[in-house]
């Protein structure tokens, strides 16, 4: 397969690129530049103008903002087949947030000039783009209510619970893998690596969980959404 088709067959994985003719697939596969990141390694900046949109073909980023102290919050984290950075493309303001390569990353760059080429020639693009970005503004609701009106041990459950539904079943219980350190879980519901390193002891101490490292085992997990329904 050459390396046009191998790219067009990537882009279309990409929800806003949905229903694009082969040759406007062609138009963007000639012109997306491949990028690899390592872990850690930033995307782009909050603050940083907008240059051009990001496909990922493998690997996940998290999008974060950043406080003057350097505290993070995770807003989200995208994986293969995800577009970032698509809301500066059309108000032509800067990135609103930063970007970093959870793990090692391959990326493609689409420059801001080329993708606009694409849309005014295909007009139902950035209706797509305005439906994913829809969609992240929802979540990004969700995340304000959370941090506002519920406790870190809420929080903290309630990613123990969605880690589940994706968790392997033994006969000890649900094992899950939390995320490769506390200051990662830390940013994705907002609170200090400190506070839940002690809500985790405290899980523990419950019987709620157990852990070695950074596996857990759920063992009654009608129990603890009984418990997250008890400390909202």
């Amino acid at each position: 397969m050459s390396s046009t088709r191998r790219v067009s067959e990537i882009l279309r994985r990409v929800p806003i690129f949905n229903g694009l003719t082969e040759p406007e697939f062609q138009f963007l596969a000639e012109r997306a530049v491949p990028r690899d990141y390592h872990k850690g390694e930033i995307l782009f900046t909050e603050g940083d103008s907008c240059t051009g949109l990001f496909v990922i073909e493998s690997g996940h980023v998290r999008i974060f903002k950043s406080s003057p102290n350097g505290r993070e919050q995770i807003l989200t984290i995208e994986g293969p087949g995800s577009s970032v950075a698509e809301l500066p493309l059309f108000d032509g303001g800067t990135y609103p947030a930063s970007s970093a390569a959870v793990a090692d990353a391959r990326i493609y760059f689409i420059s801001k000039q080329d993708f606009h080429s694409l849309c005014l020639v295909h007009p139902q693009v950035p209706l797509k783009v305005l439906k994913v970005v829809g969609g992240r503004l929802r979540k990004l609701v969700g995340i304000i209510e959370e941090l506002s009106f519920t406790t870190v041990r809420s929080r903290l459950i309630s990613v123990l619970i969605r880690l589940a539904k994706t968790g392997k079943k033994t006969a000890a219980g649900i094992e899950i893998q939390l995320p490769p350190s506390n200051q990662d879980l830390a940013s994705e519901i907002g609170t200090v690596r400190e506070l839940v390193s002690r809500n985790l002891s405290r899980l523990q101490a419950e019987e709620l969980i157990s852990m070695d490292a950074k596996t857990v085992i759920i063992p009654d997990i009608e129990r603890l959404q009984a418990e997250l329904k008890a400390s909202e």
